[in-house]
């Protein structure tokens, strides 16, 4: 079944059917004929084809670090909410935290009808990042880092840090952080620096054995955590990067008989659902994902209808008070 078998059923012109598909003037009693011919054949008409007549596809591509994460979860559920209500499909695609990779899929996109608009969730930022992004002949919103000249929605690592910090400092002197590499600069860079800010302000001495880097797994939580177990036994707090992290940190205190908070506090990032059940449950960071999913989704759209021109957005956040910190 193709547009020639359809305007000839419904008695109509193929350019009349061509208009009716794409939303231009069809008289009321034409429209009427070929929808009843569509409605009884099921035709849908060919992405391909509707692409190369229009240039346009319908589809955004997503570029996500880990399919499995709880934040990108639902950056992603706020992406599509917002894109499935205004007719774009979503084409995801997952780099497992390689950077390399994301580079790959910046430069598939680049290809001529592949999409017409990009969201990154990136986890660094390089030079072949910056090289991709001028290449892409589409408009591209960075969701998660604040990226200088692109439009992007980021949220306030420093400052969130520095607040969750503040509430383990109200009873800790001995603070360790466990992050991860600083080449991802939200999650890296800035939230570091904003542990390390908060206990200066409080003139608190964080030695350099009391700050290790981990992936973002439970795992890798588990593993640094017994690393600071052992270079800094007299630690009363871990600050953790995320809450992966911080749940695997929870696991190795218990099993080395530390109790959570009498004899070490615990803080994580990002209120994952498991954070509210896990014993005890977790003081943490609630950054909006969702929202920040939806307005990146927002943005995007605007820039690919002409409405809005590029911008930058700094999320809100709230430091959520729970069993693992007195």
């Amino acid at each position: 079944m193709d547009i020639n078998q359809i305007a000839q059923m419904a008695g109509v012109s193929r350019a009349t059917v061509s208009r009716y598909l794409n939303d231009g003037y069809v008289s009321q009693e034409k429209r009427a004929a070929i929808r009843r011919v569509i409605e009884k054949t099921g035709y849908v008409p060919s992405r391909q084809a509707q692409a190369l007549r229009t240039g346009k596809t319908n589809v955004v591509g997503v570029i996500i670090p880990k399919i499995n994460s709880a934040s990108v979860s639902r950056m992603v559920a706020g992406i599509t909410l917002v894109l499935n209500d205004v007719g774009y499909r979503v084409l995801l695609a997952n780099t497992d935290n390689d950077a390399a990779r994301e580079v790959e899929f910046l430069r598939l996109f680049s290809e001529k009808n592949q999409v017409d608009g990009v969201i990154l969730i990136a986890t660094v930022f390089t030079p072949q990042h910056a090289d991709a992004v001028a290449a892409l002949p589409v408009p591209i919103v960075a969701l998660d880092q604040n990226v200088p000249g692109l439009t992007c929605v980021y949220q306030d690592d420093l400052n969130a840090l520095r607040d969750v910090t503040a509430v383990a400092l109200r009873s800790a002197r001995r603070p360790a952080y466990i992050g991860v590499l600083e080449e991802d600069v939200s999650a890296g860079q800035m939230r570091r620096r904003g542990f390390l800010e908060a206990c200066a302000e409080r003139g608190v001495e964080v030695p350099e054995r009391a700050l290790t880097v981990a992936e973002f797994t439970v795992d890798s939580g588990y593993e640094q955590a017994e690393r600071l177990l052992d270079e800094y036994p007299e630690l009363d707090a871990i600050v953790c990067a995320t809450d992966s992290i911080a749940y695997g940190a929870l696991t190795c205190l218990r099993e080395y008989g530390r109790s959570v908070p009498g004899d070490v506090q615990v803080t994580g990032v990002g209120d994952a659902e498991i954070s509210q059940i896990v014993t005890p449950t977790l003081t943490t960071v609630h950054h909006h994902y969702k929202t920040s999913g939806s307005e990146a989704a927002k943005m995007l759209v605007g820039l690919m209808t002409g409405e809005s021109v590029p911008r930058e957005v700094k999320m809100g956040y709230e430091v959520v008070a729970r069993n693992s910190t007195r």
